[in-house]
């Protein structure tokens, strides 16, 4: 045997010995990192600046920014499990505490961004208003984004049909809806006028209490209100896969800022959070306290949080203990409305 051959084998012989271990650390770190848990992470998101995500037509520019917060979530693997357990403001929570039962994963996200598009138009009305300018609103229907399982419209309604009458009663909104659902007990039939496809068609439900609910009733639809609003000059959004209602009141404040000429931002970096209604009302979100710590780390000056009137661990609670936490100098503002959130950034002082 040669000594060449005395080599190759010595070497051989290497490679088997470390073959096996070199498998199982693979294995180790494929599910490490990769499988799976019935878990699901919420961790501080970003803070983006709003003005290249929302533009209105025309509209002015100004020496500070709006931001957009967001929430970061994960399906956990048992790596980033292991590491959320550790970390302040890491969330962790069951799945099934996360998507609503009987609603697959697809149709919660596209609730989500049905409900962004909701909080979009919201926030054009508002703005609209406030500034003056022109807005028309035409109501187009009720559509339905997810139907429960289990519940009597399983089977019978599918995402993406159009309710336009319940027992002949034409219905323009979710709140259309809502109440003459509410109106009605267990047991009770109600004739729903659909449109499927471009196809109209009649049918039948029967309703049955929610579970774990000893009054309230339904039918088990998630539904969102088509609208159509129409304003000028024109403003077009490009939130991509972003979802949820609680970028109302910035999206709101943007919009404003670019139809008015006054720089509402004053020079400041100005983040918020708080889904808003047609009214104007700013309401109560979740992940307040990762919000903060997103703005923070953007450098925001300014943070807005539903007030909730005063209530005790009020979203504005939260925000300001969690502000306080982390050591940030950022300026928690209670609100509950549009123009309390207006009012104070036209009574700010311009930065320095």
């Amino acid at each position: 045997m040669t000594a060449s051959t005395a080599g190759r084998r010595k070497t051989m012989k290497l490679n088997r010995k470390y073959f096996i271990p070199s498998i199982i650390i693979l294995v180790l770190i494929t599910f490490l990192v990769g499988y799976r848990l019935p878990y699901y992470i919420y961790k501080p998101g970003g803070a983006d600046a709003l003005n290249p995500i929302v533009t209105v037509n025309d509209g002015f520019t100004s020496e500070g920014d709006m931001h957009l917060v967001t929430v970061s979530g994960i399906t956990a693997t048992p790596f980033s499990y292991l590491w959320a357990s550790i970390r302040p403001y890491q969330e962790i929570t069951p799945i099934e505490n996360v998507f609503p039962e009987g609603i697959s994963k697809d149709a919660y996200f596209r609730l989500q961004l049905q409900m962004m598009e909701g909080s979009q138009e919201a926030s054009k009305v508002v703005a609209y208003q406030a500034a003056n300018k022109t807005i028309d609103i035409q109501y187009i229907g009720v559509y339905v984004v997810a139907v429960v399982e289990g519940m009597p419209a399983e089977g019978i309604l599918q995402p993406g049909d159009k309710i336009t009458k319940l027992d002949n009663v034409e219905i323009q909104n979710t709140n259309d809806l809502m109440d003459y659902v509410g109106g009605k007990a267990a047991g009770d039939t109600i004739q729903l006028t659909i449109e499927r496809e471009g196809n109209e068609q009649i049918e039948e439900i029967t309703l049955q209490k929610f579970p774990g609910e000893t009054k309230k009733v339904g039918i088990g639809i998630s539904l969102v209100t088509d609208r159509e609003v129409t304003v000028d000059p024109p403003v077009n959004f490009s939130s991509g896969q972003i979802g949820g209602p609680s970028a109302g009141l910035m999206f709101s404040l943007e919009i404003y800022d670019q139809l008015t000429e006054e720089d509402l931002t004053k020079g400041y970096q100005i983040a918020g959070t708080g889904e808003i209604d047609y009214d104007g009302n700013v309401n109560r979100i979740g992940g307040i306290d990762k919000k903060v710590i997103a703005a923070n780390n953007e450098g925001c000056e300014i943070f807005f949080a539903p007030n909730e009137g005063g209530a005790a661990n009020s979203n504005y609670q939260i925000a300001k203990q969690t502000a306080e936490d982390i050591g940030s100098s950022i300026k928690v503002v209670p609100i509950d409305t549009f123009d309390q959130a207006l009012d104070y950034l036209k009574q700010l002082e311009p930065k320095a």
